[in-house]
């Protein structure tokens, strides 16, 4: 089948992750991706082909876009409204699969609501799918904004992915709505990234206890980063370990070497982990903000885990929260970044064995294009 993706990132990376997971499930099958955000250093899957929209930003407080190149706003979103409409006819896909919108994006709503009403009128066959993550962050504006996704998802799509366990966490806890859907929803179980090389990674024992400790995408996380180094160095001496430290690409140039010159030799300091999952098997802790990718790569290695979440909404907290069913979690908050108060947080994490008992769903990137494939098979037969 011929499947189009569209995929803005803004301020994190996780979105592109959880995408190129589910790119990969759809291997077989041609794909195009048109990715808009900054350039990163993390290529799609080898046999996806990506049309790369020219960057639009958008602010820490998600209200205000802006080209990094300093052209101007209204000539870059004419450029990418042609690119897109253009793909489309180009493509001609059998699905259209949108990341996020109507949920969030809706700084880009110019460009994907044109998108989606294309489709509808030329490509009627078409499967058009959202895609959204386990939990929504809260709004202020909580009516307008759940009226406005109800219309939008019953106007525009036949199909929504949920990618959550719903023993852990149903869309509906943060999402009042679900009954005003006139589309089919699934829950795909949680959207897992394996390691690169999942048949060679076993688990060893190394000399010293290994700690990984990351911020995801990096644009939060220098607070946790920098007291992690300072709480390593205080548990030296209690309990000696190996600190390797995550910064992610989007952290200040500025922070990142404050980072290296506070590590020393105590630490090893990267911008970027290429195989994270990989590297939690072989911890005995992870130390970090509690995004959905990280977060779900500590569950399916199993490793005992301090979490600060992000404090600016509930969504990290909640989703900690309700896995320290499945592995040893520890919330941390504000006053537990003090490094004496961590390195105790650390020291008696270490002491926690890392062995789950059990697992939510984590096929998902599977069941999302099991059934992306199934519905469009099956409205194509409709037709």
């Amino acid at each position: 089948m011929r499947i189009l993706v569209y995929c803005q990132h803004v301020l994190g990376i996780g979105h592109l992750v959880r995408t190129f997971e589910i790119l990969k499930a759809l291997k077989g099958h041609q794909i195009t991706l048109l990715l808009g955000g900054a350039e990163i250093n993390l290529a799609p899957p080898e046999h996806v082909t990506t049309v790369q929209l020219p960057p639009l930003m958008m602010d820490a407080t998600f209200s205000t876009l802006s080209p990094p190149t300093g052209e101007p706003l209204e000539k870059i979103k004419k450029q990418r409204q042609k690119i897109i409409g253009n793909c489309l006819r180009e493509v001609q896909p059998d699905i259209l699969l949108i990341e996020l919108y109507p949920f969030g994006r809706n700084g880009f709503h110019f460009e994907i609501a044109p998108l989606l009403e294309q489709a509808k009128q030329e490509l009627p066959s078409c499967l058009i799918a959202s895609s959204v993550r386990d939990i929504l962050v809260e709004r202020d504006n909580r009516v307008k904004f759940e009226r406005r996704a109800v219309e939008r998802l019953n106007h525009f799509f036949d199909l929504l992915l949920i990618h959550s366990d719903p023993a852990v966490i149903r869309l509906n806890e943060t999402f009042s709505r679900m009954a005003d859907l006139k589309i089919q929803t699934v829950y795909t179980g949680y959207v897992h990234r394996p390691p690169k090389q999942e048949k060679s990674v076993q688990k060893t024992t190394p000399a010293l206890p290994l700690i990984v400790a990351s911020a995801g995408g990096g644009s939060v996380g220098y607070a946790l980063l920098e007291a992690t180094l300072k709480a390593h160095t205080l548990l030296a001496s209690q309990s000696p370990s190996i600190l390797n430290l995550y910064t992610g690409p989007y952290l200040e140039q500025e922070k990142q070497q404050r980072l290296i010159k506070l590590a020393g030799d105590h630490a090893r300091i990267a911008t970027f982990c290429d195989d994270l999952p990989a590297a939690l098997r072989q911890a005995a802790l992870s130390v970090s903000m509690g995004g959905y990718n990280t977060t779900m790569d500590v569950v399916a290695a199993g490793c005992p885990a301090l979490i600060y979440p992000f404090n600016q909404n509930h969504e990290q907290r909640l989703r900690a929260e309700r896995l320290q069913h499945y592995v040893p979690i520890t919330l941390l908050e504000a006053k537990d970044l003090l490094p004496p108060v961590l390195a105790h947080h650390m020291h008696e994490a270490l002491h926690v064995p890392s062995s789950p008992s059990k697992q939510p769903a984590m096929d998902g990137a599977n069941q999302t294009a099991q059934t992306l494939l199934a519905m469009a098979k099956g409205k194509k037969e409709t037709l």
